[in-house]
């Protein structure tokens, strides 16, 4: 195996996947080629016109590959780019890959004749309330038109993020976007929609690109070029903070706090970014399968590709115990990975500027996440554990089972605070059901008093997710109790009976009355008197219900719940299973 980091880089198979780029490993400097070694040892590899196509770290392992043309008119484009995440998947980067279209009849208004694409984008800030700079700033002339008999054609572009299946595109799945970045000159931080559906590590991957195309154009400049989160609308999050702030430095004009600007939605805009000194830097190591993410000579975070949890060792925090009781430390030379009272050594070259922290000591969470499997962790592999996301078709594919969960559990949660009777219900529960909900049993438990939730899961991998998102809410909220009566089971051999339930229907019993018929029952014998049940299922449903001593209080189209409505302005081709519908229910 070649020992040069270049030869690595450009001749190492699945590296370079896009055919511009094959006659670099096949002579770089003949092609016109050269290569950049950053301080850190990290390799940057340009075209002839100065254009970055591919990244790797010290050892050549890439990091990410871009695919660039230039129309007749010598304008340079992004095409495509590939992007490795800290567990080895790839994920596909394609500007504009996603447009969507809105079509207005404007006939009927005095005058329609005289609009221009400016009227328009007026007419879109105050639907969408937003200032009409970010209007501006997304929709070109081109994107808005009106044809002669008054009908207008509103055009939204985006960047669309794949799932690579194969490492390239042959295979792509649809998985997350965001505004429309100008590639070649970048001048603001993007929007992310979609963002449960995002691969771990999607984010910060994506953002290494982003800054390294910003410091190849910022080169030459006298002083870089401050940038703002724009979108349509924007989503300010703690989240988001952190992730920018871990590439560039926010400010605020005066002596205002930048974080609470940015978190006010109205103004996130007018925090400007400029370039952190030391962006992170990631390392892999081939064996073990392995991602170092160091920052500023100090060891942020490991990521090992063949963990079942799907879970990363990160730094310690002083005081704080570590997310999920994880924590990587470097000690005497070597990392050494905690997690709980287990400790390895990870025999590996660190980089030069890695330097050991000051010895603490690291605290451990009364309650194991874990520990929520009373029958022991269920089987689920590495890639299993890392891809348990919702992935949607961009078209008009019918969503998945699993993908569809997120929709209800949301609408009730969002309903519980609106609806006097639903909250009462769902607060005096003390015994709740959750059957075949592995995608959204998170969000049917309520934080407000400890109670006893069973969790009968279907598909291990999301239901692992979900138990790992209740240990995040409760570590947060320091309220360990809570997390004592939540069970992740495989079956349920009920030995008591619930007064809330909240069951999924698998799909394949849709058409299978007497199976349904049997679920129902099941229902019933698990629910004491009096008990309510959110059932989501089939138009059949309806008939069955009462022949199983279940009320029908009311019932809604998941199709016309306003979770699944503000999805569709996203994607707005999406489609659920026809007659999807929720059910609730009081037994009698």
């Amino acid at each position: 195996m070649p020992s040069d980091p270049i030869v690595v880089a450009l001749t190492t198979p699945g590296h370079l996947r896009f055919p511009c780029n094959e006659p670099f490993g096949k002579g770089l400097e003949q092609a016109g080629g050269r290569v950049e070694r950053q301080p850190s040892g990290h390799l940057i590899f340009y075209r002839p016109d100065g254009l970055r196509f591919l990244s790797a770290d010290p050892g050549g392992q890439v990091l990410h590959e871009c695919e660039w043309e230039r129309d007749p008119q010598g304008r340079v484009s992004l095409t495509r780019a590939r992007i490795r995440l800290d567990w080895g998947r790839w994920v596909g980067i394609r500007p504009e890959g996603l447009i969507n279209e809105t079509r207005l009849n404007l006939a009927t208004k005095s005058g329609w004749q005289r609009l221009t694409a400016d009227d328009l984008r007026g007419m879109a800030a105050k639907a969408l309330r937003v200032p009409l700079e970010e209007v501006k700033w997304f929709y070109r002339d081109e994107d808005l038109w009106i044809d002669r008999t008054g009908l207008a054609t509103i055009r939204h572009r985006k960047d669309a993020l794949y799932v690579l299946e194969d490492g390239d595109f042959a295979r792509a799945r649809f998985m997350s976007c965001m505004g429309a970045m100008h590639w070649p000159s970048i001048d603001f931080l993007p929007v992310v929609e979609l963002f449960k559906s995002l691969l771990p590590g999607t984010g910060s991957a994506a953002f290494e690109l982003i800054r390294g195309l910003y410091d190849d154009q910022n080169r030459d400049r006298p002083s870089p070029l401050p940038l703002r989160y724009r979108g349509i609308p924007t989503y300010p999050s703690e989240a988001a903070y952190r992730l920018f702030s871990s590439f560039f430095t926010p400010q605020a004009a005066g002596s205002r706090d930048p974080f609470t600007l940015f978190m006010d939605q109205t103004r996130a805009h007018e925090v400007q970014w400029l370039p952190l000194s030391f962006p992170p830097l990631r390392y892999f190591h081939p064996a073990p399968r392995c991602c170092l993410t160091c920052q500023g000579g100090d060891l942020q975070k490991v990521t090992l590709a063949d963990d079942p949890a799907g879970l990363p060792f990160v730094k310690p925090r002083r005081g704080k115990i570590p997310l999920f009781d994880r924590s990587a430390r470097v000690e005497k030379g070597r990392i050494v990975l905690r997690d709980r009272s287990e400790e390895q050594c990870l025999p590996l070259p660190l980089p030069a500027d890695l330097h050991e922290g000051l010895p603490q000591a690291v605290e451990t969470s009364p309650v194991d996440w874990r520990a929520l499997f009373p029958e022991g962790l269920p089987s689920v592999s590495p890639q299993e554990a890392y891809g348990a996301v919702f992935l949607y078709p961009e078209d008009d594919r019918e969503i998945g089972e699993l993908e569809a969960q997120p929709f209800v559990a949301d609408y009730l949660q969002d309903l519980a605070e609106q609806d006097r009777e639903v909250g009462m219900s769902l607060a005096k529960a003390n015994r709740v059901l959750i059957e075949n909900g592995d995608a959204a049993a998170a969000t049917c438990v309520l934080f407000d008093r400890p109670r006893q939730y069973t969790v009968a899961m279907r598909v291990p991998a999301f239901a692992q997710k979900q138990a790992q998102q209740l240990w995040t809410v409760c570590a947060g909220l320091q309220r360990w109790d809570w997390l004592t009566g939540i069970r992740f089971v495989r079956n349920d051999a009920a030995t008591v009976q619930y007064d809330l339930a909240y069951i999924w229907m698998p799909y394949e019993l849709a058409d299978a009355p007497q199976a349904l018929a049997a679920c129902l029952r099941k229902i019933s014998a698990a629910l004491c008197s009096g008990a309510r049940a959110f059932i989501v299922g089939s138009r059949s449903l309806s008939t069955l219900c009462s022949a199983h001593r279940f009320e029908v209080c009311w019932d809604e189209e998941v199709e016309g719940l306003p979770t699944f409505r503000m999805h569709r302005t996203i994607l707005p081709k999406a489609r659920l299973k026809a007659g999807l519908t929720l059910y609730h229910v009081r037994k009698v």
